[in-house]
């Protein structure tokens, strides 16, 4: 169970009436509450403190986001992209993996929440109202966990209702936590997918701190199951190390011990990557860290990733043992070349286009 441990609460001023604000400050009644008049001077003011990111993890910055909160997953160019797109309804989270690229990429170190959000379903809305033939897929899990605050911040209990009630759009909520009581009694009409990020637990319990245990993972996966809810996997990041095969191996077997395969809609393999300033940050952050002690190089898009020949026999394994649990299990690659799906699948998406529509595919197939 992931333990939220809040200390203090920035308020923007612009933000003191929204319900959301209201529903917040209500599940943290002995949290001390600071006004915020100036965002950049507080920001400032953080950065001047030794570990400013583990010190954000404890705050709660609620404010106001007037730009679109809706965009395209980044992806990563020269490589193949699923056509996902991103809701960021909050950035950061409490948990802290070391691989995390949130310690690189975001400039505010709080856990921020945006409270008007209406306007971000007014966004979500005008963006389907504009996407001809539907089937589009949609996720908070980017910038954020998407369920690891919903005791204190209920948005996926305000969209898993708002999406059910859309044709051909899907919301996925992507998570390392066990946080789902508040979920299990939406009406959802299989309209959400409810998916984790799985290590071994090896790597769990030494490089992502906070988050749930792979137990506590799989448990909470049987009850989003059991309420009707289709799943998804993730292992990404893959990471290299010695005896990586015995445990991945066991992690899956073990996952499918408990889990029915027939009710997974889509399993993801992504190796370990990693832009070029996150390293000497998780280092300083996290010194028994081995994450990075493998043959990680620049590839085509500026990230750090294994040797192309390490990745294909990464993906060829896992994606052997998945194949013995169920040969039909839909499997894809994040964020890799055409190459490296060749090698791995014996042929590879003409482009991100293709593997959308196979992605739409396996939705219609999946709900029949």
């Amino acid at each position: 169970m992931v333990k939220i441990q809040i200390e203090k609460i920035y308020l923007d001023e612009k933000a003191k009436n929204d319900w959301m604000t209201k529903r917040i400050l209500e599940a943290l009644p002995q949290v001390p509450i600071e006004e915020v008049r100036d965002k950049k001077e507080l920001i400032q003011r953080y950065h001047l403190f030794p570990d400013p990111l583990s010190l954000g993890k404890r705050r709660l910055f609620i404010t106001h986001f007037l730009g679109r909160r809706l965009k395209p997953c980044p992806g990563t160019s020269n490589h193949i992209c699923c056509g996902y797109y991103v809701i960021n309804a909050v950035t950061n989270c409490p948990m802290d993996c070391s691989y995390c690229v949130l310690q690189e990429y975001l400039n505010n170190p709080f856990i921020t929440v945006y409270s008007n959000l209406e306007d971000l379903l007014y966004e979500i809305d005008e963006f389907i109202s504009k996407v001809p033939n539907h089937f589009i897929r949609l996720g908070t899990g980017e910038l954020s966990d998407s369920l690891a605050l919903e005791q204190i911040i209920p948005i996926s209990q305000i969209l898993i209702p708002f999406f059910e009630k859309k044709e051909g759009v899907f919301l996925e909520l992507k998570t390392k936590s066990s946080e789902i009581d508040g979920i299990l009694h939406l009406k959802h009409s299989r309209k959400t997918i409810v998916s984790w990020s799985l290590n071994p637990p090896n790597l769990i319990n030494n490089e992502e701190i906070g988050t749930a245990s792979f137990e506590e993972r799989i448990f909470a996966a049987k009850k989003c199951q059991d309420a009707g809810y289709p799943l998804g996997f993730h292992f990404d990041p893959i990471i290299e190390y010695e005896g990586w095969q015995e445990e991945y191996k066991e992690t899956i077997n073990t996952l499918f011990r408990h889990i029915d395969f027939r009710r997974v809609i889509w399993i993801s393999l992504g190796g370990f990557r990693y832009p070029p300033r996150l390293k000497p940050i998780s280092e300083q952050r996290f010194p028994k860290t081995k994450i990075f002690l493998g043959e990680l190089f620049p590839g085509k898009d500026g990230k750090f990733r294994y040797l192309r020949d390490i990745r294909i026999e990464l993906y060829k394994k896992m994606v052997g043992w998945l194949r013995e649990i169920d040969p039909k299990l839909f499997i894809y690659l994040c964020m890799e070349s055409k190459e490296v799906w060749e090698k791995v699948f014996g042929w590879a998406p003409e482009n991100s286009l293709h593997l959308n529509k196979m992605f739409i595919n396996r939705i219609k197939d999946f709900l029949r």
